[in-house]
């Protein structure tokens, strides 16, 4: 071997060394979509500017993101680069566990038969049907969600800012590390039985949510469906709405009933760089709920032309008594998708808004059968040129018995119009 191969072949050997070394210590190389690979000794001190990633923890995002993975039943891929000397994470050493195992046959039979019968067939609607909005970052409200991601996501994938509500409390993910064999089987348990519902019907019943997440609370739901619909989460902050509407980091133990609690999720779509952001916040949207906490309009007021979305919303702004959130909806929305369940068809004045109508308008569910809309019935009626459904949504779940109406702010009218600016002011 001649003196140049040689000596080619030794800097190749330090540089290998070199790199072993370095993993050794735990500096071990980790990379996001887009973002400049940075060891986790020069983290403190470099960043990206022009990554919107730089600025979150990859320990963090690691740790949430394989937690989540772990709750929805995917396989949880090891994260701490084995080739370069690391040791695997111990989630994904708990996937080993026939508990685990039975969890995630159980779960991605349930997750195939909805996405062939459901989740792909709202996709290719959404495609369709809300083309324009999809082509915009606008913020999504959607009010009466509880922890219902999913569908947000399903309808409006390219949005920056999801802004959902209900009254079930926030809870925490599960410290999975120091559960017990028994401990993870009841934990697991509980997952199933709080999305049985919306895995099977498109909705959360309220009356179970209270049961299911009066302890967990959403945060683990909203893990499951952020894991399934393959995005990574950066970080995951308590917070809450002051009373100008202000977004604060939430004190423990803070007393102040006039604060809207809530979580802020940072996360990004795998395979692409761009941050988003989801807020759960649990508050009592009733006239007299809203009063006592003044900041919540005042948040929705600053969102910048906000799409909203309602779903299985109880006939709520049926009534009087919720006419403040109704009118915030109204006075504010650019664009409102829902079922018949939402804001009745009468508030929607010709001159405000276009009305166009999908599905099959029969008659609400037992349970709502004084909110039947005579008004509503005579649209469908009168308009031969409505598009059939080929998914159920609501709670006329099945298919050729669901409905849905996209309502859109007229030019001209006192209402914002579409804008890509999605945050908070």
């Amino acid at each position: 071997m001649d003196s140049r191969k040689s000596r080619s072949f030794l800097l190749a050997i330090l540089g290998l060394l070199a790199s072993v070394y370095s993993c050794n210590n735990n500096d071990i190389q980790l990379a996001l979509p887009g973002k400049t690979v940075v060891t986790k000794s020069e983290k403190k001190t470099t960043k990206t500017p022009q990554s919107p990633l730089a600025e979150f923890d990859i320990q963090k995002s690691n740790h949430l993101t394989d937690s989540a993975k772990f709750i929805a039943g995917m396989e949880v891929k090891d994260t701490r680069a084995i080739a370069f000397g690391g040791t695997q994470s111990v989630i994904a050493q708990l996937t080993q566990s026939s508990v685990w195992r039975t969890h995630a046959a159980s779960f991605n039979k349930a997750w195939a038969k909805l996405e062939a019968q459901q989740l792909s067939k709202v996709r290719r609607w959404a495609e369709e049907e809300l083309k324009l909005i999809n082509q915009t970052s606008q913020p999504i409200f959607y009010p009466f969600s509880g922890p219902d991601f999913l569908y947000a996501y399903s309808f409006f994938p390219n949005s920056r800012e999801y802004v959902l509500v209900g009254l079930e409390p926030i809870g925490q993910l599960p410290n999975l590390e120091n559960l017990s064999p028994t401990e993870m089987k009841l934990k697991l348990q509980g997952i199933n039985a709080s999305v049985d519902d919306i895995l099977g019907l498109s909705f959360f019943r309220t009356n179970d949510m209270k049961v299911d997440l009066a302890k967990q609370g959403v945060l683990p739901i909203l893990s499951v469906f952020m894991a399934r619909t393959h995005q990574r989460i950066l970080d995951v902050q308590y917070i809450g709405l002051d009373k100008e509407g202000n977004i604060q980091a939430l004190p423990q133990n803070h007393q102040d009933k006039s604060w809207v609690p809530g979580v802020k999720i940072s996360f990004v779509k795998e395979g692409t760089s761009q941050a988003k952001t989801l807020y759960y916040f649990s508050t009592d949207l009733s006239d007299s709920g809203l009063k006592k906490t003044p900041g919540f309009n005042k948040f929705v007021k600053n969102l910048d032309h906000p799409v909203s979305y309602l779903k299985a919303a109880s006939y709520l702004m049926h009534d009087q008594h919720f006419s403040t959130i109704r009118n915030v909806i109204l006075s504010q929305s650019t664009r409102l998708l829902q079922d018949d369940s939402g804001i009745p068809v009468k508030y929607f004045g010709k001159q405000k808004w276009n009305l166009k109508f999908y599905g099959n308008y029969t008659q609400p569910i037992a349970l709502f059968n004084k909110r039947y809309q005579t008004d509503l019935k005579k649209m469908y009626n009168s308009d031969h040129k409505i598009k059939p459904l080929n998914f159920g949504i609501g709670y006329n779940f099945k298919v050729n018995q669901s409905n849905l109406m996209l309502a859109i702010a007229l030019q001209g009218s006192s209402f914002p119009h579409p804008a890509a600016s999605v945050s908070p002011k």
